[in-house]
């Protein structure tokens, strides 16, 4: 089913995605519409444009693809499902997202994958071809995130400053060996193994897929991981311990 979106206010839009019968959609002249499949299961949906803020907020099982850039807060509290973007992603990309997976083939804004949490099976992925703004993962409590820098100079980080500001749990990947500046003293740093990048793998492979780009070719270079080195990251503000 193909639902035009040109003119259409997203209240609209959003009430003709939920009504539809269809499970398979495609959006198209989508032009910063916002709350696009939110808290949506069991929808496959293309969209074609510029979706606006918080794309996916809340979704529960659909699968979003979209052919071209997305807005602020894409999977925005995501509890499942999966979003694929063939561009970029704006700020707060991933922000408390708590299951499912992000795969973004371009770069992403400030404050991505603030707040992420992991609970039982649920585990949320965000994996960036690009490179990433600052405050990337603050306070995150669980799940992974992974940076893969695929354009970037091998004396530069795809990271910006602040990265694992108040991070408290997960784990996040950073392809290269440059460490982001200004790393928390509570955050410890170390070139992935084997055995962390089995874990990745799946993942990796996925976007190598989704995106065209040869698996190997993204195993070329290390990746450091970065976890928490204390359940309480602010421990040191207090006097009596």
């Amino acid at each position: 089913m193909i639902i035009d979106a040109r003119g259409l206010h997203f209240r609209a839009l959003n009430d003709a995605i939920k009504g539809a019968a269809a499970r398979e959609l495609r959006i198209e002249n989508c032009l910063g519409q916002r709350y696009i499949a939110g808290g949506l299961a069991g929808k496959e949906i293309t969209i074609v444009g510029t979706p606006g803020n918080a794309l996916g907020a809340y979704m529960d099982g659909s699968r979003i693809t979209v052919m071209g850039n997305a807005q602020d807060a894409t999977g925005d509290t995501m509890n499942d499902g999966e979003i694929r973007v063939f561009g970029s992603a704006g700020d707060a990309t991933g922000y408390a997202m708590r299951g499912g997976h992000i795969y973004v083939r371009g770069s992403i804004g400030y404050r991505a994958g603030i707040h992420m949490k992991e609970y039982q099976e649920k585990s949320p992925v965000l994996v960036v071809g690009q490179t990433a703004g600052s405050f990337l993962g603050e306070y995150q409590a669980g799940g992974t995130i992974i940076v893969l820098g695929l354009d970037c100079p091998e004396d530069q980080c795809p990271v910006g400053p602040f990265c694992a500001t108040g991070m408290h749990g997960g784990r996040i990947y950073i392809r290269g060996r440059q460490l982001p500046r200004h790393l928390p003293g509570q955050v410890a740093a170390r070139e992935a193994g084997p055995e962390d990048l089995a874990v990745i793998r799946p993942w990796l492979t996925e976007f190598a897929r989704l995106f065209d780009i040869g698996t190997e070719a993204i195993l070329s270079r290390p990746f450091l991981l970065l976890t928490p080195d204390t359940k309480n990251p602010y421990k040191q503000l207090y006097t009596l311990h």
